[in-house]
């Protein structure tokens, strides 16, 4: 099995049941499988709520203990949900602006042409989290010089190496994101945090809090799920290096590769809903208040709906893959990170001959009956130039 192989945990009890069970910190979560089971539930916002009384629950694992503020328009319902959601969206879809993809442009090839200068990295705190923290600079339209603070976090913003949930370093963002308000406030600017802190939703001003809200999970959102799809990228292509020739001469079949990437790593195995109402998941009863998740990693490789599943088939040409969600809370960060993918391959194969993968320690999720690899703690990769 090559390195880069990421497999499916969940093929037995999806085909079987339909559904799986985790124990998230005494909070149980009924994990649903299958890919129309998993969208349906998306689709079902009434039924299966991400906006509920306990900010952090519907995240897996649970962060009601380490978070107070209500992540905006992520843990929302409609109709509150709309008003956010179009005060935010031309924001993030700032990316398909050729100003904006000119400067990610310059970003990528900065650190592609490191890594090269190098010979040998580190590809996740050397390349991805570097490449990440950077990018982001340019969504919140902030100085360039500030990834070098996010950079010195690692790469977790909530997890530390020996705990899965900690509240100090969560506070670092916490209190970083406060100032930064603060900040703005004395002199706005064009930034992100200034344009929230003068917007109106539904004919009052945004508070602090709901501003604090955007920006943690602008921050937190996009960090390991970009970072796994930077990182799971770099891997396939040096495990498949007449795939990255493939690009190189077929460079028609870019967008589709980008989608075929993201369905088979999809870098956010799941997310959770709360239940409000007593009814039925896969045919299996659930009560109300209580959790489920749907599995998007899961869904993603459901045979009944993507043929070869578990093969990356760069030119697949229907691909309803599920990574960036689906329903009303698709994610807010999709165009970005698709203009990432989008330059890092092309610039992959403007400067990159190959590239040989050293040595792995991979990153396991234990999701007590899955254990499913959703990255790399840590990879060293030989980059060798065009």
């Amino acid at each position: 099995m090559k390195k880069s192989t990421i497999s499916d945990p969940f093929k037995e009890a999806r085909e079987g049941k339909g559904f799986g069970e985790m124990n998230d910190q005494n909070d149980p979560v009924k994990m649903v499988l299958g890919h129309k089971d998993v969208r349906k539930c998306a689709h079902n916002w009434k039924t299966f709520q991400s906006g509920g009384e306990e900010v952090g629950r519907i995240v897996v694992p649970s962060e009601v203990h380490i978070r107070e503020i209500r992540q905006i328009p992520f843990e929302v319902d409609p109709p509150e949900h709309k008003s956010y959601r179009d005060l935010v969206d031309p924001w993030f879809k700032r990316p398909l602006e050729s100003s904006y993809q000119a400067s990610l442009s310059e970003i990528i090839n900065e650190v592609v042409d490191e890594a090269l200068d190098k010979g040998v990295i580190e590809v996740v705190e050397g390349f991805s989290l570097k490449l990440q923290s950077r990018a982001l600079t340019l969504l919140l339209n902030i100085p360039y010089d500030e990834a070098d603070l996010w950079i010195s976090w690692g790469t977790h913003v909530f997890r530390s190496e020996d705990t899965a949930l900690d509240g100090d370093k969560a506070n670092i963002l916490y209190d970083y994101i406060d100032a930064q308000i603060d900040k703005a406030i004395a002199n706005p600017g064009d930034d992100l945090y200034s344009v929230l802190l003068a917007s109106e939703v539904n004919g009052k001003k945004m508070t602090k809090e709901e501003v604090k809200g955007v920006l943690i999970l602008t921050f937190a959102g996009g960090r390991d799920t970009v970072i796994n799809a930077v990182t799971n990228s770099i891997a396939y292509f040096a495990d498949h290096p007449g795939s990255l020739d493939r690009l190189r001469a077929e460079p028609e079949i870019m967008n589709t590769a980008i989608e075929e990437l993201i369905r088979y790593f999809s870098p956010l195995t799941q997310m959770g809903r709360v239940v409000t109402e007593d009814t039925q998941v896969c045919e299996h009863a659930v009560k109300a208040q209580s959790r489920i998740s749907m599995c998007w990693a899961s869904a993603n490789r459901d045979e009944r709906v993507f043929d070869r599943a578990n093969e990356v088939v760069l030119d697949r040409k229907v691909n309803p893959h599920v990574a960036f969600g689906f329903g009303t809370h698709n994610c807010l960060g999709a165009t970005h990170a698709r203009q990432i993918m989008k330059i890092l391959l092309t610039t992959l194969t403007q400067k990159v001959k190959s590239m040989e993968i050293l040595d792995c320690k991979e990153n396991i999720e234990d999701l007590d009956e899955f254990k499913r690899k959703v990255g790399y703690d840590s990879i060293n990769v030989k980059f060798n130039k065009l």
